[in-house]
């Protein structure tokens, strides 16, 4: 007797296959990953008013403008103010990289800034406790799940 059936191999799923779900597109576009770069988008101006300030300490902090030649795939607003006319530019805000051990460090002294906040903070709470009605300082959070049917 002569197989009729056909190869496995032959056989596709495509009418099984889902439609993709529509998602929002993202505002910004995300740049090729680089090695050892964090990329973070700096407001250079807000409703058309330059935004000198937060440029410039964004600068300091240690923050690159990157070049419109170094990601073609990224393409740039107008830019009519002459200091950034090589940069990638959209909506106001200016694609820059750091190190990503300059972010780390960063990253790691305002968790420290905010650790240290909590901890003052708990003390002055503390300071006002009364043995009579004393103050609960529990941080502590619970996960629960409801019951079944």
């Amino acid at each position: 007797m002569a197989d009729n059936k056909l190869n496995r191999e032959l056989n596709t799923r495509e009418k099984d296959v889902r439609k993709k779900a529509w998602v929002r597109p993202e505002t910004l576009p995300n740049p090729t990953p680089e090695d050892g770069y964090v990329y973070h988008w700096v407001r250079i101006s807000t409703m058309g008013q330059a935004d000198t300030g937060n440029v410039s300490a964004k600068l300091r902090e240690g923050w690159e403008p990157v070049r419109a030649d170094a990601h073609p795939e990224i393409l740039s607003d107008e830019v009519t103010d002459g200091r950034f006319k090589d940069n990638i530019i959209q909506g106001g805000l200016m694609l820059c990289k750091a190190p990503t051990e300059m972010v780390d460090e960063r990253n790691a002294y305002y968790n420290n800034q905010a650790a240290s906040q909590i901890h003052s903070v708990d003390n002055s709470l503390m300071r006002e406790n009364d043995p009579r009605m004393p103050l609960f300082n529990d941080r502590k959070t619970k996960v629960t799940f409801g019951k079944g049917n």
